[in-house]
Formats: structure tokens, C-alpha cells, sequence
């Protein structure tokens, strides 16, 4: 008796048949406004309109055909349960409850189902087996509620699990490890069966039992090996209170208030749920909780964020973009952007529709520069087309009007791109002083497009992807930035393989087994710059031909030595999909390796935006991720990881105004000149908020390793061309630098000390 559908088997949410759904079969484009009466409204009401349509499209995507509404889609299978006329539709339909139920964050009563099925079904492998499989993840998943979450600690779900990262109540982890064991013990060749395997090694982790007590037969060994030793970070979210109990989202590490210290703002994906919040940094230690009286806490959804000055007013707002992933099975995806203006007083203002913003594209993808150079900052969107279906969703590029409202141009500019994006950045790989596009997708395609400069006020762009070597490179992939790695000058690429057909722990288990070498699916792939106009694949000579499955990414220097590391947040919706975030470490240029074990950063929960900041001015970067998978039951705090320092490196803080350019310097390029123990450097930077999802600050923190003194700083402005140059500049400081402005101003760069707090912030099961 066979009481499962193929849809219990197969819960790779993201895999080639999800892509392949089919849509509403009417034309449309992404403007068009019908899944949304309060469209109309928008136009003429701003912001509390904007709330209102936000509200309604939260109630017309509840429903039990949205992947993702877990609760509707209880209320489903319990009708469904009801209306049952024979005994293997009800189990069936029982099945799915179970599963759903996780979804949902109960997974008592999971365990429950799950429980009652086995015995059911008896000895029957085809039942037998995945009712094993998905009891063995609900008794984890439990584990993660009793321990990760309730009495949430520093050190809860970092990999390799220790210190208050063992779980004090080890019931539902001893229950996992003995349901995995039988499964592995009867399934030996069941296709889960390397998802088993890393289960029951993270099972045997969280008390305290791994390598030590796992079976050698299911030995994971070196899950807890330091390849790249550096000193831990420490999680203080919760000691900051600016720990957000999350499901998938964004962050942005900027100063929104202009007083010097780096401040943060976070979102959630879920438009019905999941709020919005603005931490202000007050330079003592601690933060302000000001989401609500922001105005920003009513806002909801927003799978990714950035920060933006799109009036040139010196005041950094906020772009929210919203629908990403939805739109796979219906038109659920279909839900605006927004725009939030910073009043400069403490308040946000949505200002999408005046700007001529609105629009009803599933996104997570966009990118700000000055594409045109007339000073103002424009836009590009990546939206997720179809390749199936009626609806159309093409790439856009909204052109500033210099007076708060945007024109998009794609069509005229050559970009109005049709492919399912999830990652756009923006630089001058040519080093033609105009910035470029490279655009990452699901379909398998990357696009490299050219600015070859203006015709009227409108760029012109070419698609150089045959030319630079990326119609070569096929395959899915999501997260995507441009960043000059080994410092010679030119931008260099880095994109991640988001290739899968089954849950992630089946790729880190076979990896962890020397398996699956030659098999590209998740690994990590950064592209040389061969400064002619092609790119190289260099993932194997640079040590990245590891898996990651990157969702969140961004870079950074933690040492301080000049060279440019990786932080990723990982996983996708899978619940089996319990893999570590990682942290890669450039080698001075030559290679990367993997700092995750040592630094104690891999948390096993799904990461998402990124931002890589130095928010305590100490001289060194943390990292914020944002925490939490696609369902309700699968939120999770996010991190704060403050860094204690690596070493005794120097380093300059820059903070760049333009005045023909972009306020905002976005494009600016930085190179500095030093010499490091009697040997000549150079470090080249591109001004931006670095990768696809997550945004760093826009205040350029550069590491100069252990020189004393920087020959040379200079400065080439995006719009003007102008080069500004600084000499013999002392290093450990923060300046201020205005474009054609002689000079630069010293600005304060006081040091702030967090303190952990006395005793842990509980944290209790989502309530929603």
C-alpha cells in the first residue's frame, strides 16, 4: 500500500519541476495591478495605502494552493481528511499533515502523526521508509524548538555544535538518532539516504556524542576540523537586543541618522507576518528599538533590502524588494516594491507609486548605481520571468528623473531581460568608467551587459556574455557579486551554484565523504578578470570547489589584511536542508580557505542577507545575517557576529560625498598605495553595498595589513571623472572626502564597547 504522493517524496521546494509550473494563463506584464483592488488607491494615498494593499494581497495569498501558507494549508487537509472515502486517502492526506505541520512550527504534533503512521503501516517499505525519514527530521526539528530556540544562546546551532550549544534537553535528539538508525539500518539504498546520514550526524552533535559515539558506518568524519585557524566571533544579538525572530530576509548595516554610528534595518518575507525593524545605534553600547515610531515596523514583507539615496539629500533610504519565490505556483509572487524615503527626522516615508515605482514583479534582485552618469542614482530590478505561462515578467531599469520620480528604460537601454533572476550586481569590469551588469538565474543563463555609455540620457548596453566567456556557464545559480579579489585592478566575479534535485544534507554528507568531486551542484565559483574582457572559471586553482548553496552573500576583510573574504548564508526551504552558513578567508590573492569551524559563524539554520560592517568601530568587521527558512515554522533568530580581532593590521575608513556625482559616491573607485614590510601594495575597492543580498555599509573600511603610513590614496568620481589624491595619510581613522573639495576632513570614530548581558534572552515558539 503505497500512502504517499510524489509530493511528500520530493520536497526540494526549488527543483526543475517547481520551475516548470504552470502560471495564470492570462497575458500580463509585471505592472499590471489586478491581483490588487488597492492598486488604485496606492496612487493617490502613499503610505497608508501602500499598507492597505500590502494587507489585502496577505489575504488573497493565503490559500492552501500558495507553497507557502502553511496554516491554509492545514485547514485544508483536514477538509481533505473529512471527505476521505477510503482509508489510503486518509492516511494519505494525514501524511501531508504531518509534513505541513512542521511547516507550520508544531512539531509535537508532528512527531505525533508521523508516530501513529508508522505503526499503521506496518512493515510495508514504500510506507515504511519516508515515514521514518520525515520522523527522524520532525524529532530534530523538535530538538532545534526545545533548545535553539527556547533558551536561545550564543552558541545555539553553530557548527560544530559545543559549550551552550548542546542541547540541555536531549530527548527528541536520542529519539531522532534512533529513528534514523532504523531507517539507515532497513533503506540502505533509499534516496534519502545521505540525508539520513548527516541528520543522524548532527543528532549524535547537539548531545555532545559526535565523532565519538556515531556507528563508524555513518561516520561523517572532520565536520568539526579547522582548515583556517582564526579566533571566534561571538554571537551578540541577544546581549544587543537586536535579535529578530525571523523567517527569511534582508539587512542593512548604514548610519540613517548621520551621527556617525552604523545602524540596521531588517525585513522578513512574508508580507502577511513579517514586520520590519530599525535599530539605531546611540555610540554607548547599546541600540534603540525604533521600528515602530520609524514608521517602518507597519511594512511588511521584503525578501531583500538596500540602501539608496535616490534624491541626493544625504539621507540613506530604503528599497524593499518583495515576491521572490512565490511566483512559481500562481500568482502569488505578485507584490510591490518599495520605496522608503528617509524624512531625516527619524521617519520613513513610502513614496513607491509617486516615484513611478509600482509594479507587481516577484523579485529579491536590484541593484543602484548612476548608469547614465548625470549624477543621480538609478535603478535596475531583476525580476523572476517564467519560462512557462502566461505572465511576463521582464528585467527593469528605472532612470532617475533628478526630481523623485523614475522612468524605466530597460526596453531602450537593451536590458529588458526575460529570466528567472535571483542575483544582479553592478561595476565597471572594463575599467570604460561606465557600470556594467552581470545578472545571475535559476534558468541556467549568466548575462554579462556591457554599458557602452549614453544616447541622450539613456544608456546604452550590449549583451557581451559569448565574448566574456559566460554562455559557457550553465547552470542555476543565485547570489552574485562584483569585487576585486586578488587586487590587480580589474573586477573579478563571484557567483554560487544553486544546482539541486534533492535536500542539501545529501550534497554535505557525500562532500563529507570524499563523494560527488567532480559534481558541481552548490559549489562556490569565482570568475578571474582577465582584464581583456573575458572572465576565467578559477573555483578549483582559488580552493572554492567546496559546497555552500549561498542564498545570502557579501564580502568583506575580517583581518584586515587587504584582501577581500566571504561570508555566505545558506541552505533553501527544504527542512532537511540543516547545513552550515560559511565563512572563506583570502589568502593574500592566491586562494581561499575555509574560516567557518574556527571563526564559529556556521550556524545550521538558513541564512539569508548579509552585511559585513564594523559596527562597534573597534577596527575590525562583524557580520549580521539574517536567519530563517521560507515557512512559519521555520523562523530563527538572526546573528550578530562581533569580530574580537584577528590581529594588530592598520586599516582607513573612508566616507565619500559626491556633489556632481551621486551623493552617495555609489561607483567611486579607491586605490591605495602602501608598503607592507618593505614590498609595494596596491588595494583597489568599487564603492556599493556589496553582494546581491545583503548590503555593507557605504562607508568604505579598507585593511592595509601592517603598514604605518598610506602613500597614496586616490579617489576617480563616477559622474565627473575627476581624480582625487591624498598623500602620506595615516592610517586608523575615518575621513571624509567631498568631490573637488581639496583635501579631507578628519571625522570621530569612537570606539564602542558591547557587553554581554547577564544572563540569556529566552526565546519562545513563533506565535503567529
Amino acid at each position: 500500500m503505497n500512502v504517499f504522493s510524489s509530493s511528500l517524496k520530493r520536497r526540494a521546494l526549488l527543483g526543475p519541476a517547481l520551475l516548470a509550473v504552470i502560471l495564470l494563463s492570462v497575458q500580463a506584464t509585471c505592472t499590471d495591478t489586478s491581483l490588487s483592488k488597492g492598486a488604485a488607491g496606492v496612487a493617490s494615498g502613499g503610505h497608508k495605502e501602500m499598507l492597505k494593499a500590502l494587507k489585502e494581497i496577505a489575504g488573497k495569498i493565503d490559500v492552501p494552493q500558495n507553497l507557502y501558507a502553511a496554516k491554509a494549508k492545514l485547514a485544508y487537509l483536514d477538509q481533505l481528511t473529512t471527505s476521505a472515502t477510503t482509508a489510503n486517502e486518509k492516511v494519505n492526506a494525514i501524511m501531508k499533515k504531518g509534513v505541513v505541520l512542521l511547516e507550520y512550527g508544531d512539531e509535537v504534533n508532528a512527531v505525533e502523526i508521523f508516530e501513529k503512521i508508522l505503526a499503521y503501516v506496518g512493515n510495508n517499505p514504500k510506507a515504511r521508509y519516508p515515514t521514518l525519514y520525515w520522523l527522524g527530521t520532525a524529532y530534530m526539528r523538535l530538538g532545534e524548538r526545545n533548545n535553539c530556540l527556547t533558551g536561545h544562546t550564543a552558541d545555539a546551532c553553530i557548527m560544530p555544535l559545543q559549550a551552550s550549544g548542546i542541547h540541555k534537553d536531549k530527548s527528541p535528539s536520542r529519539k531522532a538518532i534512533e529513528t534514523l538508525e532504523i531507517f539507515l539500518t532497513e533503506a540502505p539504498s533509499d534516496p534519502n539516504y545521505y540525508d539520513g546520514v548527516w541528520l543522524l550526524n548532527l543528532a549524535y552533535m547537539t548531545i555532545g556524542e559526535y565523532p565519538s559515539k556515531v556507528p563508524k558506518k555513518w561516520l561523517l568524519p572532520g565536520l568539526d576540523k579547522v582548515e583556517y585557524n582564526m579566533r571566534p566571533f561571538v554571537d551578540m544579538a541577544t546581549d544587543l537586543k537586536i535579535m529578530v525572530n525571523s523567517r527569511a530576509g534582508g539587512s542593512i548595516i548604514d548610519d540613517f541618522n548621520n551621527d556617525g554610528f552604523l545602524d540596521m534595518v531588517t525585513s522578513g518575507w512574508d508580507v502577511g507576518e513579517d514586520k520590519m525593524y530599525y535599530f539605531q545605534n546611540n555610540g554607548d553600547g547599546t541600540f534603540s528599538n525604533l521600528s515602530v515610531a520609524s514608521g517602518i515596523h507597519a511594512l511588511t514583507g521584503g525578501l531583500n533590502i538596500q540602501q539608496t539615496d535616490y534624491n541626493n539629500d544625504g539621507n540613506l533610504d530604503v528599497w524593499v524588494l518583495r515576491g521572490a519565490w512565490q511566483g512559481q505556483t500562481g500568482p502569488y509572487g505578485e507584490q510591490p516594491n518599495s520605496l522608503l524615503r528617509n524624512n531625516g527626522n527619524g521617519t520613513f516615508t513610502d513614496v513607491t507609486v509617486e516615484a513611478g515605482l509600482w509594479s507587481l514583479c516577484p523579485t529579491q534582485a536590484a541593484t543602484w548605481n548612476d548608469y547614465n552618469h548625470d549624477g543621480w542614482l538609478d535603478l535596475f530590478i531583476g525580476n523572476e520571468h517564467q519560462p512557462t505561462g502566461g505572465k511576463t515578467y521582464p528585467c527593469q531599469l528605472y532612470i532617475n528623473n533628478q526630481n523623485g520620480t523614475f522612468t524605466d528604460m530597460a526596453e531602450a537601454a537593451g536590458v529588458s531581460i526575460k529570466l528567472f533572476v535571483k542575483g544582479v550586481t553592478s561595476g565597471d569590469y572594463d575599467n570604460d568608467g561606465w557600470a556594467d551588469l552581470f545578472l545571475s538565474s535559476m534558468d541556467g543563463k549568466k548575462v554579462l551587459m556591457r554599458n557602452k555609455g549614453i544616447q541622450g540620457k539613456t544608456p546604452a548596453f550590449e549583451d557581451v556574455s559569448v565574448q566574456s566567456g559566460f554562455s559557457e556557464e550553465k547552470y542555476r545559480s543565485f547570489p552574485t557579486f562584483f569585487f576585486d579579489y586578488d587586487n590587480d585592478g580589474w573586477l573579478d566575479l563571484f557567483v554560487c551554484n544553486y544546482d539541486f534535485e534533492k535536500s542539501l544534507s545529501y550534497y554535505f554528507a557525500r562532500e563529507a565523504l570524499g563523494l560527488g568531486k567532480d559534481d558541481p551542484s552548490g559549489k562556490l565559483v569565482i570568475y578571474h578578470n582577465n582584464g581583456n574582457g573575458t572572465f576565467t572559471n578559477a573555483n578549483k586553482s582559488m580552493g572554492l570547489n567546496k559546497t555552500a548553496y549561498s542564498m545570502g552573500a557579501n564580502f568583506g576583510d575580517f583581518d584586515n589584511d587587504g584582501f577581500l573574504d566571504i561570508y555566505l548564508g545558506t541552505g533553501n526551504p527544504n527542512y532537511q536542508s540543516i547545513v552550515p552558513n560559511k565563512l572563506f578567508m583570502n589568502v593574500g590573492g592566491k586562494k581561499f580557505m575555509d574560516g567557518t569551524v574556527a571563526s564559529r559563524t556556521g550556524n545550521i539554520q538558513k541564512g539569508h542577507g548579509v552585511s559585513i560592517a564594523d559596527i562597534d568601530n573597534d577596527g575590525d568587521q562583524d557580520i549580521h545575517v539574517e536567519m530563517g527558512g521560507a515557512y512559519r515554522g521555520d523562523g530563527y533568530p538572526s546573528s550578530m557576529y562581533i569580530n574580537p580581532g584577528q590581529n594588530q593590521n592598520n586599516r582607513i575608513y573612508l566616507k565619500l560625498e559626491g556633489t556632481k556625482s551621486n551623493r552617495a559616491a555609489i561607483g567611486t573607485k579607491i586605490t591605495l598605495k602602501f608598503r607592507e614590510n618593505g614590498v609595494s601594495r596596491k588595494v583597489y575597492r568599487e564603492l556599493n553595498s556589496g553582494g546581491s543580498f545583503g548590503s555593507n555599509p557605504l562607508r568604505r573600511e579598507i585593511g592595509i595589513g601592517s603598514a604605518t603610513v598610506i602613500d597614496e590614496i586616490s579617489i576617480t568620481w563616477p559622474a565627473s571623472g575627476i581624480t582625487q589624491v591624498l598623500t602620506n595619510v595615516e592610517p586608523n581613522q575615518l575621513l571624509r572626502i567631498v568631490e573637488g573639495k581639496e583635501g579631507a576632513e578628519k571625522l570621530p570614530l569612537k570606539v564602542i564597547k558591547f557587553n554581554p548581558s547577564a544572563s540569556d534572552m529566552p526565546m519562545c515558539a513563533p506565535t503567529r
